[in-house]
């Protein structure tokens, strides 16, 4: 595989979860030698947020982010889980509160109890002044209005995969969050090309979300973080910049907003 010759960031990496046990160790050479220089796991929950904190303390370059995702939120949740969460989060690698948010696009999803558990999960980065890493999916009007009822001067983060249009990027934006962008830029029908080449460079992010997601032109296998580098190549393509400044402000965009060590 080609590699990109220059420094990058993963913000967003399921690196822990089951689907790299076989060849992890292999994965993580590869994406030292694809340049990616930080890489936050993201917990989906109290046990994968333990993982991710594992994962973390064995590699001085993987961060952890701890967090409740939605599809965690469809049962009634003990008030020990959220006190879990918040020992955790205060682990030294945490860097951040993730995966967290809204989705609507199952038919079993409980609306009222997914934003309960966002609510909360927000309140808790503003606590420990962490900044949120915000999953959505066909939830737009809930989450820009619970954004807006919780926002206070210091909750910042970022929207994961984000895959809505311009005026969606714009309006997050706006409430002090960075849109970060995954693989699917690569993909045909993507909105994501018109988003970055609208904003400004210093609010983006980029992600790979692997092992989902698998940018072009590797779709159909499981995404790797080493991809990451048909990502940025593609943000790239889409900007003014030439792709040393996009992958360099990329990687100082992450750093600045998850106060890396």
């Amino acid at each position: 595989m080609n590699t990109l010759a220059l420094p990058c960031a993963d913000i967003h990496c399921h690196l822990s979860f089951p689907e790299f046990d076989a060849d992890r160790d292999h994965v993580i050479e590869q994406l030292r030698t694809a340049g990616i220089q930080r890489l936050i796991d993201p917990g989906t929950g109290v046990e994968s947020s333990r993982r991710s904190i594992g994962l973390a303390g064995d590699h001085d370059f993987i961060y952890a982010n701890v967090g409740l995702h939605p599809h965690e939120a469809n049962a009634p949740l003990s008030p020990a889980v959220f006190d879990e969460l918040a020992m955790l989060a205060r682990s030294r690698k945490v860097i951040g509160i993730g995966e967290i948010g809204l989705d609507y696009h199952w038919p079993d999803h409980n609306p009222l109890l997914q934003q309960e558990v966002f609510r909360k999960m927000l309140r808790m980065a503003i606590s420990l002044d962490l900044p949120v890493v915000i999953h959505c999916r066909d939830a737009w009007p809930d989450m820009l209005r619970i954004l807006s009822e919780e926002r206070c001067s210091v909750l910042r983060g970022a929207m994961h995969c984000f895959s809505g249009d311009l005026e969606l990027a714009r309006r997050c934006i706006a409430l002090g969050l960075k849109i970060s962008v995954p693989g699917t830029i690569t993909w045909k029908k993507s909105m994501l090309p018109e988003v970055v080449s609208a904003v400004a460079l210093e609010d983006l992010l980029s992600e790979t979300d692997a092992p989902y997601l698998a940018p072009t032109p590797m779709r159909g296998k499981r995404n790797e973080p080493a991809f990451i580098v048909h990502t940025i190549r593609k943000i790239a393509g889409f900007r003014p910049e030439p792709p040393e400044k996009v992958a360099d402000t990329l990687l100082h965009n992450a750093i600045t907003l998850f106060d890396f060590p």
